[in-house]
């Protein structure tokens, strides 16, 4: 295995900047996701790391060699495709080989490599098989043995579960990252889907318009978003524009005063998780007044949209159980909301679409 570093990758068309000075480091058996919404640079990064975009500026460097400018072939990269990309006419066994035979590996090392790959995702027993005859998981199984079975140095999941259903994304998520875990593969994933990025990465990237905004851990990135963006995008999060009026006060645009953690006075926008407020029914007590405008059941969870009257929060609790009075709530109801100053950060405001960040 090796290691993956990015300086200063940058990719144009025409006037057009899709990567931006993208700088990183995916250390030796390490699973680095970049997460980010469509067009936010994540897709065409893994494609320059994989030899099919040639860069615009900046370098890729696998094992410390530089391969900037070397074909997608001689990289040492495995890449497993959104679409699986399996020919249709080859066997799972001729399908997994494909890239041995492109590189004149001899026939008895090559049978013996292809049942090693086919053995580590399980799919040993259907090597005859035609891609048609598969399931969706099975498949995506077969393309996963495809890169395997080459020994890349890189490892690189390019969406890799976007077409499979909730419960196979969930299943073939798992089994990933416990076989890159358990080979030690250096691992870079391009996903939209955060919680598969929280499920199976050692850390996230963040990318917006081109650019790298936060790296860190999942809890990182959750804990301590750096930007509204990061917060709202990891994880879900109520933003409340405002400003810091003295320590501990944020007072939001609607005019409402809400309890906050330390910050510098002046403009920002508060950052609330909606699972750090608590909920009580009635109008007196302490936190801050509000009135229940909807409410969902989730089975073990509740989802209760508060209007503040000066704003609106969203809170999600454990579903009470039925002699709690927050069992009986109903829309139009007074509650209170309550929640620690800690929990509420106060970041900068967002900079505007094309300014730096």
């Amino acid at each position: 295995m090796g290691t993956l570093v990015l300086e200063g990758l940058s990719k144009r068309y025409g006037a057009a900047t899709a990567v931006d000075r993208v700088d990183l480091a995916v250390a030796e058996g390490e699973l680095v996701a970049l997460l980010g919404p469509s067009g936010c640079g994540k897709t065409t990064t893994l494609r320059a790391v994989a030899g099919f975009v040639e860069p615009s500026a900046g370098r890729v460097l696998i094992g410390g060699r530089d391969v900037t400018r070397l074909p997608a072939h001689a990289r040492d990269t495995g890449m497993v495709f959104q679409s699986y990309a399996l020919f249709p006419h080859m066997s799972v066994a001729g399908n997994v080989g494909f890239g041995l035979e492109m590189r004149r590996v001899g026939r008895a090392e090559r049978d013996a490599r292809i049942r090693e790959a086919l053995r580590l995702v399980r799919l040993d027993h259907l090597a005859d098989r035609l891609p048609r005859q598969l399931s969706g998981g099975q498949q995506q199984r077969v393309a996963l043995a495809r890169a395997l079975v080459v020994g890349p140095a890189v490892f690189l999941l390019d969406e890799p579960l976007s077409n499979l259903d909730a419960k196979l994304r969930q299943e073939v998520g798992l089994e990933i990252r416990a076989l890159q875990k358990r080979l030690g593969l250096t691992t870079l994933m391009v996903t939209h889907d955060q919680d598969e990025a929280l499920a199976m990465a050692d850390r996230l990237v963040v990318m917006e318009h081109g650019r790298v905004l936060q790296v860190g851990s999942a809890e990182d990135l959750y804990e301590r978003p750096a930007s509204p963006f990061v917060a709202g995008f990891v994880g879900r999060c109520n933003l409340l524009p405002g400003r810091v009026e003295a320590p501990g006060l944020f007072r939001t645009e609607g005019g409402g005063a809400l309890p906050c953690g330390p910050a510098p006075a002046g403009p920002g926008i508060l950052a609330l998780r909606p699972e750090r407020i608590a909920l009580a029914a009635g109008p007196d007590g302490p936190g801050v007044p509000a009135r229940l405008s909807a409410l969902t059941y989730l089975g073990a969870l509740t989802e209760y949209h508060l209007d503040l009257g000066t704003g609106a929060l969203v809170a999600v609790a454990p579903t009470p159980p039925p002699e709690d009075p927050r069992r009986r709530l109903r829309p139009g109801d007074p509650v209170r909301a309550e929640w620690t100053p800690a929990s509420a950060r106060v970041l900068p405001p967002e900079a505007p679409t094309g300014e730096s960040r």
